[in-house]
């Protein structure tokens, strides 16, 4: 393909915005098409992003040969849908999180996109940032010994107007899904595939999860616990903590704002450690290794495999499962 990266932008929200944003500090990359179910929404949206194209249909964005990787930024529950779509068309797709509802559709998206032989990437955009990396450089170094236990929380109370999609259990609504994944996701990649799960939940009034308590358990005595809602303003911080140290991400360790506060020996002994900022709001090192990959000729991220995709959205239907959080594409 040619160097620079044409992207395509399919969703029009407050996601879709920081992104489209981000693209400027990505080499080699441009945005020459948003794809909405509104004119009036795209045509909002390229006033402040100019692109080429203004699409009012999805399926015309997908239709545009000029467009050669789609960010989706919609809802999660609909993004088993428009994957499908972007890949029948053979679009290559940066998919935002959570990918899909559950493993099921994750399979389904996978599947099909190795049946195109076209790239597909879970857009989980901590993965890519410094301070992640470098953390879990830290624990691979044995920085911090063997690891005993995780503990991490993100919560917040929705402002009005209240986005839909967080209470809609027919857009996958509830904390889990929308904000717990990132807990779920940083205690993955420290300790792996848990053996024993244990989770409990308060229902909102439309039976999705307002709160919701996890328990992981590891046969070598490991714990980590995992808590996420929509009723208080938390921290939002990490601690993975070890047997010669731990770290402390304080708040919003998701995003490229955390600080990596190291705890070598007493509990006293704290050093931050240094990382390169971010020049955005953190999406463009999603984008910036998207390219990568595109221009290789990749299908598949060698840093979020479908694996990776696959083991965090397997955990998330067994935490749902013992949990109690059902929607209907589970049936």
């Amino acid at each position: 393909m040619e160097s620079k990266v044409r992207w395509g932008i399919l969703g029009c929200g407050r996601i879709a915005r920081k992104f489209a944003a981000d693209l400027k500090h990505v080499a080699n990359a441009s945005l020459v098409a948003v794809g909405s179910r509104s004119r009036t929404t795209a045509e909002e949206f390229v006033k402040d992003f100019p692109a080429k194209h203004v699409h009012d249909s999805y399926e015309a964005l997908v239709e545009n040969p000029e467009v050669d990787i789609i960010y989706l930024a919609s809802p999660h529950g609909l993004h088993h849908e428009h994957t499908l779509l972007c890949l029948q068309h053979k679009k290559a797709v940066l998919c935002e999180k959570a990918f899909a509802i559950n493993s099921k559709q994750a399979k389904e998206m996978i599947d099909l996109a190795k049946k195109q032989k076209v790239f597909l990437m879970e857009a989980l955009w901590t993965k890519f940032m410094p301070h992640y990396n470098i953390t879990m450089q830290m624990v691979r170094d044995g920085k911090l010994g063997d690891i005993k236990s995780v503990l991490v929380n993100f919560g917040f109370i929705p402002q009005a107007p209240v986005p839909k999609r967080l209470y809609d259990p027919a857009l996958g609504g509830g904390t889990l899904l929308d904000i717990g994944i990132y807990n779920v996701f940083i205690t993955l990649s420290v300790l792996g595939r848990p053996d024993i799960i244990e989770a409990s939940i308060t229902p909102a009034s439309t039976g999705v999860d307002e709160q919701c308590a996890v328990l992981f358990k590891y046969n070598n005595g490991t714990m980590a616990q995992l808590f996420s809602t929509f009723t208080s303003n938390l921290p939002t911080e990490a601690y993975i903590n070890g047997d010669k140290g731990r770290i402390h991400l304080t708040s919003r360790f998701y995003e490229p704002s955390a600080t990596i506060a190291f705890y070598p020996d007493r509990i006293d002994s704290k050093q931050i450690i240094p990382f390169e900022k971010a020049k955005g709001f953190g999406y463009e090192y999603e984008a910036i290794h998207a390219g990568e990959c595109l221009r290789k000729g990749l299908t598949e991220s060698p840093v979020m495999s479908f694996a990776d995709t696959l083991l965090l959205m397997e955990t998330m239907d067994r935490i749902r499962a013992v949990g109690g959080i059902r929607y209907e594409v589970d049936i």
